[in-house]
């Protein structure tokens, strides 16, 4: 089966694609039976084995109801694995299979497959650590030392085999350190290698993330930084990882050339950031010393060339983020001042800047950073970086500083300013993203006049900046735009992506007296609303922050469509979250629940303030 697998690989042209160190596949050819070696010299699971391990993994899937009997599956598949790990392990079926089997296994299991991987000097670690399917198993079994504190806990009540175990867990993990130290080029260059270093630095840190997955096409990948988790690790890891640091350091070259590497440097600082700050402190100002101490034009900082650089701005940005006031202080003042524009209209060097925006945010070093980049707003506008924007007016909300001089530079790039007017047009237009002559379709920019276009064009990232403005102290001119859109256009703006989460943010932030002014402009508007998979979900948010004299008016509109809400996908939620049944037929008792609902969530309200 694997065998014609890659033959239909081979007829598809697969076989042209970049092989990387470490990988198999020189000729592509793939024999069936055991022992046998397959392309790149290497040997092959036979076709029994393969059907058997792919039999274990569907029973793995089907889960256990007794331990005795997960325990006995467990060890009787450990025996079929061992003697040919390093097989197994590399093989694709086999890969997979032992990725669901190790976190069932007990720390000594775990500790004899690592053992078995790495031969007992360790260097056979390097091979499989580097495979495509080997380095999964590999990161796989490390990531099983999370486990050592509740193994270690449970020795004062049961046998000493549990600490033993525990050890030769810990002895393996730090074998596979020692490999990896040894090879530190060779395994941070590779594509797989480094994703077992990236882990081993979780491990060595006391953290871990969710464990890594294959992508898959057609699957969106979302750019999250991963939720991380904390537990207990081994007086030795804390040495161990200072000294995988320092070599990491001897290697540091390597960050700004490549984005294998790269990655790994930015998951040291993360990690080191989060349970070893002085560590990371050191490591912070070491890498910056190297970045800005390279050769570059005369006059000129290396940091600007990097900035550039698809590999190491994504470094800079790790750095920029986790970096204390002094270091951005300097960073800016010897390196970046004068230079922000210019770096903001980079396709790859704005993205930095942006994090060097979100970083400052809390500081004075703020106001020299918004001073510079406010000179070119329209020049970064047009160039369609609008992350730089959205930053800049995040961090304006954040500080609480420069935010109407950032409300009348805006106004002023969209040509709504002049004459005052225009004013009121300022929401539909900076959520388009469009002046006020393309989106009125105006050819002169004089004239107060405009003609009525109902709304569009609603874009993401409008959307971001239209919620960081409603952020500010003065959020009135939003609030005026807003009320003068029609019902039907606020019915459009409640049912877009993008547009409802406007909505939400400037009903829900204002006062009951505004909100009420814009609940008057909705009326009408309600069943639909109500009816539409974003708008029901926009309708709850204002339901949970209006006053109860609002809330009657909306259920007063809604009850009187009762089957066809009641009938429909999402509105039948809303009919029940707002207690609809209970307003027709014992409405006084709905008012007293209302009422209570509206003091407590003042109470808590006036707490928080």
């Amino acid at each position: 089966m694997l065998a014609k697998t890659e033959e239909r690989k081979r007829q598809k042209g697969e076989g042209k694609k970049r092989r990387h160190p470490g990988e198999d596949g020189e000729g592509g050819e793939r024999k069936r039976k055991g022992g046998e070696e397959g392309g790149g010299g290497r040997k092959r699971l036979d076709a029994l084995s393969v059907g058997y391990f792919r039999r274990v993994g569907e029973r793995l899937s089907e889960g256990f109801e007794e331990k005795e009997e997960r325990e006995m599956f467990v060890e009787n598949v450990l025996t079929e694995v061992k003697g040919k790990a390093v097989v197994v392990a590399m093989d694709q079926t086999g890969s997979i299979t032992l990725q669901q089997l190790l976190p069932l296994c007990s720390p000594d299991q775990v500790a004899e497959v690592l053992a078995e991987l790495g031969d007992p000097a360790g260097s056979e670690f390097k091979g499989v650590s580097c495979d495509r399917c080997g380095g999964h198993v590999v990161e796989s079994a490390v990531r099983q030392i999370s486990r050592w504190t509740e193994s270690s806990q449970k020795e004062t009540t049961e046998e000493d085999d549990k600490k033993e175990s525990c050890d030769l867990l810990e002895a393996q993990l730090l074998s596979l350190s020692q490999v990896v130290r040894d090879n530190i080029a060779e395994f941070i260059k590779h594509v797989h290698g480094s994703h077992v270093v990236r882990t081993l630095l979780h491990v060595l840190a006391g953290c871990l993330g969710p464990a890594r997955t294959e992508s898959r096409p057609g699957t969106k990948e979302r750019n999250i930084a991963p939720q991380l988790t904390d537990f207990e690790i081994p007086t030795s890891f804390w040495y161990e990882l200072k000294s995988l640091t320092e070599t990491l350091m001897d290697n540091v070259n390597l960050s700004v050339t490549d984005g294998v590497p790269s990655a790994v440097f930015q998951t040291m600082l993360t990690v080191c950031h989060r349970n070893r700050p002085k560590l990371c402190k050191q490591l912070l100002k070491r890498t910056t010393e190297y970045l800005t101490s390279r050769n570059a034009a005369p006059g000129v900082s290396p940091l600007l060339v990097f900035l550039k650089d698809p590999a190491s701005s994504r470094l800079i940005e790790t750095i920029i983020q986790l970096s204390h006031k002094s270091l951005l202080r300097d960073l800016y003042k010897n390196h970046l001042k004068g230079q922000l524009v210019d770096l903001a209209l980079h396709s790859i060097a704005n993205f930095p800047i942006q994090r060097l925006t979100a970083a400052s945010a809390k500081y004075k070093l703020f106001l020299g950073l918004f001073d510079e980049l406010i000179q070119g707003i329209e020049a970064i506008l047009a160039a369609g970086h609008m992350g730089v924007i959205v930053q800049l007016a995040e961090s304006c909300a954040v500080g609480g500083e420069k935010q109407e001089e950032l409300i009348q530079c805006l106004l002023r790039a969209f040509h709504c300013a002049e004459p005052g007017s225009r004013h009121v047009s300022c929401l539909p237009l900076f959520m388009s993203l469009l002046t006020y002559e393309v989106y009125y379709h105006s050819d002169t920019a004089e004239g107060n006049t405009q003609t009525e276009v109902p709304l569009s064009s609603i874009c993401y990232h409008g959307s971001r900046l239209v919620q960081a403005l409603a952020k500010f102290k003065e959020r009135s001119l939003l609030l005026s735009s807003l009320r003068t859109l029609t019902p039907a256009d606020l019915l459009t703006l409640a049912s877009d992506p993008s547009g409802s989460h406007v909505l939400q943010a400037l009903i829900t932030t204002s006062s009951d007296k505004g909100r009420g002014k814009i609940l008057k402009r909705l009326e009408g508007q309600y069943v639909p609303m109500a009816s539409s998979r974003l708008g029901s979900r926009v309708l709850e948010a204002i339901w949970n922050s209006a006053s109860v004299s609002h809330r009657q008016s909306i259920a007063q509109e809604l009850v009187l469509s009762e089957s066809q809400l009641r009938s429909h996908q999402f509105a039948r939620h809303v009919w029940a979250k707002f207690a609809l049944s209970h307003f027709i037929h014992r409405r006084t008792h709905w008012q007293e629940i209302q009422s209570g609902e509206s003091k407590k969530r003042k109470l808590f309200s006036d707490i928080l303030a």
